[in-house]
């Protein structure tokens, strides 16, 4: 039998949402500090205890207040034991690869669908104290402050960002082209390791533009709540409306959109 509609409100969830994700951060932290175990899933996708740790720390701290809930976390998978309209989407230690080198570029990623739809969300950088979050129809904020997109207007003055799937050594569809591509239009390109980051840093005006392809949800459902709220455009390559479970992704400051679809379009040579 279906639960009856649970009436909470957004400040509550992103409370304990935040609670959430600080306290996964700084147990990221002190595993950096103190060490850590990594397994690897192939040559180059690995997974540490420390995702781990974090992760069910992320589902604890929610669940305790919204036992109810349903969770779709990168470890773990699908955890549903009711049929609640809420899904919290987790990424416990976006940038896993950074943060196994030592190089202090990763968050912690939680977003919250409700009834199928993104309301939520939330990512922290623990390395620099940046807190991003996101209330539909509420405006994105960083450490309390409102972020909005930049106003840059064309490719040519842009700075984008993008990353790489772990299969990049097995699939065609690697984004190499797309990368070369831009090179030639951009005023710069990066890549930075955490496609959650990548998106608040859209929104924050830090970056123009972010494309990616091979994504899964919880990349994407924090970030673009974030971006969608400070004024950003989400869309697939195409230029449908960004879905999180497709595996293409382009968010930008909203100008220069549609000069970035034409070039992730454009033939091969």
């Amino acid at each position: 039998m279906p639960i009856p509609h649970e009436p909470i409100s957004h400040d509550a969830l992103l409370e304990i949402a935040v609670a959430a994700g600080q306290e996964a951060g700084a147990l990221l932290v002190q595993y950096a500090e103190a060490g850590f175990h990594i397994e690897y899933k192939n040559p180059i996708n690995l997974v540490t205890d420390a995702d781990r740790a974090a992760e069910q720390c992320v589902i604890e701290r929610i669940r305790a207040h919204f036992p109810t809930h349903r969770f779709l976390a990168e470890e773990q998978g699908r955890l549903e034991k009711t049929q609640s309209p809420y899904l919290w989407i987790i990424d416990p230690l976006d940038g896993t690869t950074n943060f196994a080198h030592g190089y202090p570029t990763y968050c912690v990623s939680i977003g919250l669908e409700y009834e199928g739809h993104c309301v939520l969300g939330l990512v922290f950088d623990p390395t620099r104290n940046d807190l991003f979050t996101a209330i539909e129809h509420r405006g994105a904020r960083l450490n309390g402050r409102p972020i909005h997109v930049s106003n840059t207007m064309v490719l040519d003055s842009s700075l984008l960002v993008t990353g790489f799937a772990y299969d990049i050594r097995e699939t065609p569809r690697n984004n190499l082209d797309h990368f070369s591509n831009f090179a030639l239009k951009a005023q710069g390109l990066r890549r930075t390791g955490s496609a959650a980051l990548d998106l608040c840093y859209v929104a924050a005006g830090r970056f123009d533009g972010f494309w990616e392809v091979r994504l899964n949800p919880w990349d994407m459902a924090a970030g673009s709540v974030i971006v969608r709220e400070a004024g950003g455009r989400l869309t697939d390559f195409s230029g449908k409306d960004l879905s999180i479970y497709g595996q293409e992704l382009v968010a930008s400051n909203g100008q220069i959109h549609d000069a970035m679809l034409a070039v992730l379009n454009q033939e091969t040579p």
